[in-house]
């Protein structure tokens, strides 16, 4: 084992951690949107996203996304113990990165996209029903879509190309959490007589908090996806801050001629969509691109939190499908218009644009028709919603037994 070995495992291991993180700022994030009467649910359903992702992951997940392909589908190998197994994709690291770590920095991904669907469905949401959801996100929906695009699957060899996940994490968790929101229901009072009632967040500081700390972990996200320690590496770190940045700046001050106040929860998710759009070209658009990227998904942030809200009456108390839906779709568009070798602002590739396209459709359709059907069929059989008194008087008393502040 050479230096490059040691360092690029202690890397992306360091970038693991990173991502790990994240999980900590979707729950700050999502119970500071919610409210007090639902905190313990909202933290516990993010804390288990993660245990049951890493386990389900191993035993069923990690084969699905990168075990032997059948027919650019999924894969079929490396189930239940995938570190013994013979992968292809173990000889593809070509001995520069441990198998070890390069599993835990997967696990971390795919934790991420299952958690991104609590923030849509929270406050209603049967708790039991939602480890189903995650168990089924972790071992099927999100392993396939990693497959198509990073697994040696039939996008990746058509020359689809999403380097950080604005498709393959983002678009995933953004999708499964409109299925789920849809199927759920909005929440009681967030609708009269087809008007949006405005229902406030208990703690803004602690969604704050939740913002700053989920961009800490985009360092891990963005350049930890180079899986080595690099001069790509070091080059994601600044596009990725000069988008976050530029994404909260427009944001503040769209909203603020908008809605003539400066708003610190939009001006927060401006800059979290940003950092999700920017994650497939990341390492390809110049600075000049990862700031349009920012600049436009600060501006489309609000208008599709305000079109899921007013127009289509899905009710999603963190924002979540307009973070990382709408801006999941703009990040593999966006890198197809500005990637430097291959994007069509650059004199290249109308055709790498519509295979974009094509993978912005494909990913859409699997995940909406495969999640509806997921929480269809939970619906029919155990459920998937509280009850109104349950709801009223909160998940934290009825699901839980205990109170996030005790008075």
């Amino acid at each position: 084992m050479g230096n490059n070995y040691l360092f690029n495992s202690l890397f992306v291991l360091l970038a693991s951690v990173l991502v790990f993180m994240m999980q900590m700022g979707f729950a700050c994030c999502e119970s500071g949107f919610s409210r007090a009467k639902n905190a313990c649910n909202i933290w516990l359903k993010n804390f288990c996203d993660f245990c049951v992702g890493a386990f389900v992951y191993y035993l069923i997940g990690f084969g699905i996304m990168y075990g032997d392909d059948f027919h650019g589908l999924f894969g079929t190998t490396g189930f239940i113990n995938p570190l013994a197994q013979n992968l292809s994709v173990w000889k593809g690291l070509g001995g520069s990165l441990s198998p070890q770590i390069y599993l835990l920095f997967q696990t971390m991904f795919c934790a991420t996209a299952a958690t991104i669907i609590s923030g849509a469905v929270a406050e209603r949401f049967k708790f039991s029903s939602y480890l189903i959801v995650s168990t089924i996100m972790s071992g099927i929906i999100y392993p396939v879509i990693g497959h198509w695009v990073w697994g040696g699957g039939w996008l990746s060899s058509l020359g689809f190309s999403d380097f950080a996940g604005s498709g393959a994490v983002h678009m995933v968790g953004g999708f499964a959490a409109l299925a789920g929101a849809f199927m759920v229901g909005p929440r009681i009072g967030k609708y009269i007589n087809g008007k949006s009632q405005v229902i406030p967040g208990h703690n803004i500081p602690m969604a704050m908090l939740g913002g700053f700390i989920l961009w800490v972990g985009w360092y891990g996200f963005n350049p930890g996806s180079e899986l080595a320690f690099d001069e790509v590496t070091l080059y994601t770190t600044i596009t990725t801050t000069f988008a976050g940045s530029t994404g909260g700046l427009s944001a503040l001050f769209f909203t603020w001629i908008r809605y003539k106040k400066p708003d610190p929860t939009l001006a927060l998710n401006g800059a979290l969509g940003a950092l999700v759009a920017v994650c497939t070209g990341v390492a390809e658009i110049s600075l000049l691109g990862a700031t349009a990227i920012g600049i436009i998904s600060g501006i489309m942030l609000p208008l599709s939190v305000e079109f899921v809200d007013k127009v289509l009456h899905i009710d999603d108390p963190a924002g979540a499908i307009s973070l990382h839906g709408t801006n999941g779709i703009l990040g593999v568009i966006e890198g197809g218009l500005l990637s430097t070798s291959k994007g069509l602002f650059y004199g290249f590739g109308i055709h790498h644009l519509l295979l974009q396209l094509l993978g912005v459709i494909s990913i859409g359709a699997f995940v909406l028709l495969s999640t509806f059907l997921m929480f269809y069929i939970l619906k029919r059989t155990v459920g998937i919603r509280v009850s109104n008194d349950e709801e009223i008087d909160g998940l934290d008393k009825h699901e839980h037994a205990m109170l996030a502040y005790v008075m």
